[in-house]
């Protein structure tokens, strides 16, 4: 029985490491987690899982929840807010924390996590891609393991077992191309929230799915790249447009070997191996036939298409807090688009803004790191309404 901490119970990575927990109950136990407001879902969590603690985003929600679990004989000590989430991330013996928490607010708790000396599945991009200088160094400190959960970093990491050191030449991230892969560029004037949600093959949280369509999810896991495997050169990282997402990514080797991960699209597999690791676990799910997958094609990005891709080589090249800004004002972009607040062609535009107006710190600590993530969001909404980008 292997036990594990999940940060971020009530998303996307949340609820199908759950749907994991579920399927192998003699081998995994979830003994902590974490979610923001969706009372409802972690209550049903908790009933069925029967953690020892979990946080929850307000005092309101700890208080509604509370009342519900009155009859519950397994009732969990109930945490609130940022603070609670710290506390679950460094909680107990459980040997791993499974962080699937969305955008900046993973970082403290992550590295609470690894000062309580626990193995890390990463899914959320933005612990490294913000806090790249600050984190690497403490996990190199405390000798913890940091296995990728995101798909295309799982798939790097699986290549790469067995690859003696120094024999990895470069990495091919593979990108799907989002909603808009298809779209001539001029279509993408008239693109609305509903049309960036549609993706062609993954079933996504909506900032991600949107982030997919700018392709700027590439873009940060060039970045998550670079910190995750052996701080590689930019120049040695390449996102091709594989519209099937059969290969998930895949590794060059500097005798000119290349080695893909192949499998359907499907989050279980990179969440299941990052429980299981080192093991490889027998699953009942749809094996990969070739036959009837279709042909796998290829193409380079359209820079014109996808001008964030290449903000965020940018932003990795000056590193420092400048992938903490590019992230934070990201974050910020997307959620005015979603709200109809922001075209889908601002975007680039108000990210390239505030990253020229950062006054660069090239080697941060923690708290430089949070401070570039608020001036990020705050100059991101700021120029926003000085430019009066609306849809």
């Amino acid at each position: 029985m292997k036990e594990f901490i999940l940060l971020g119970s009530t998303g996307s990575i949340g609820t199908q490491t759950l749907e994991i927990v579920a399927q192998y109950p003699d081998r995994f136990r979830v003994t902590a987690l974490s979610a923001n407001h969706n009372i409802d879902l972690v209550e049903q969590q908790i009933r069925q899982f029967k953690p020892e603690l979990v946080s929850v985003g307000s005092k309101t929600g700890r208080k509604e929840l509370l009342e519900r679990l009155v009859d519950f004989p397994q009732r969990p000590e109930v945490l609130v807010g940022p603070e609670g989430v710290v506390h679950v991330a460094a909680y107990g013996s459980a040997p791993m924390v499974i962080t699937g928490i969305v955008g900046v607010a993973g970082l403290k708790p992550t590295l609470a996590a690894i000062e309580a000396g626990k193995d890390l599945g990463l899914a959320n991009k933005e612990t490294l891609v913000a806090g790249g200088p600050v984190v690497l160094p403490r996990i190199q400190a405390k000798g913890t393991k940091l296995i990728p959960v995101d798909s295309e970093h799982s798939a790097i990491f699986q290549c790469l077992q067995g690859v003696p050191a120094g024999g990895l030449k470069g990495i091919i991230l593979t990108a799907s191309g989002g909603a808009f892969r298809d779209w001539p560029t001029e279509r993408l004037a008239q693109v609305t929230p509903k049309d960036a949600l549609k993706h062609p093959n993954w079933v996504m949280g909506q900032k991600i799915t949107v982030d997919s369509a700018t392709l700027m999810n590439k873009g940060l896991e060039v970045i998550e790249a670079h910190w995750l495997f052996g701080q590689l050169s930019y120049d040695d990282i390449r996102i091709v447009i594989h519209p099937q997402s059969i290969i998930h990514s895949l590794i060059e080797l500097k005798d000119t070997s290349v080695l893909a991960q192949l499998g359907w699209p499907d989050m279980r597999l990179p969440i299941l191996y990052a429980l299981g690791y080192p093991e490889r676990i027998e699953a009942p799910w749809r094996p990969l036939d070739l036959t009837t997958c279709g042909d796998l094609t290829f193409r380079e990005p359209d820079h014109q298409k996808y001008p964030c891709m290449d903000l965020a080589f940018a932003a990795g090249r000056a590193a420092g807090t400048m992938p903490a800004v590019l992230n934070a004002a990201n974050e910020e972009v997307v959620g005015l688009f979603l709200e109809e607040a922001a075209s889908f062609l601002a975007i680039p535009r108000l990210l390239t803004a505030t990253c020229e107006a950062h006054n660069n710190i090239h080697n941060p600590s923690l708290e430089d790191i949070v401070e570039a993530d608020l001036w990020a969001r705050r100059t991101l909404r700021d120029l926003a309404q000085k430019q009066a980008v609306v849809v």
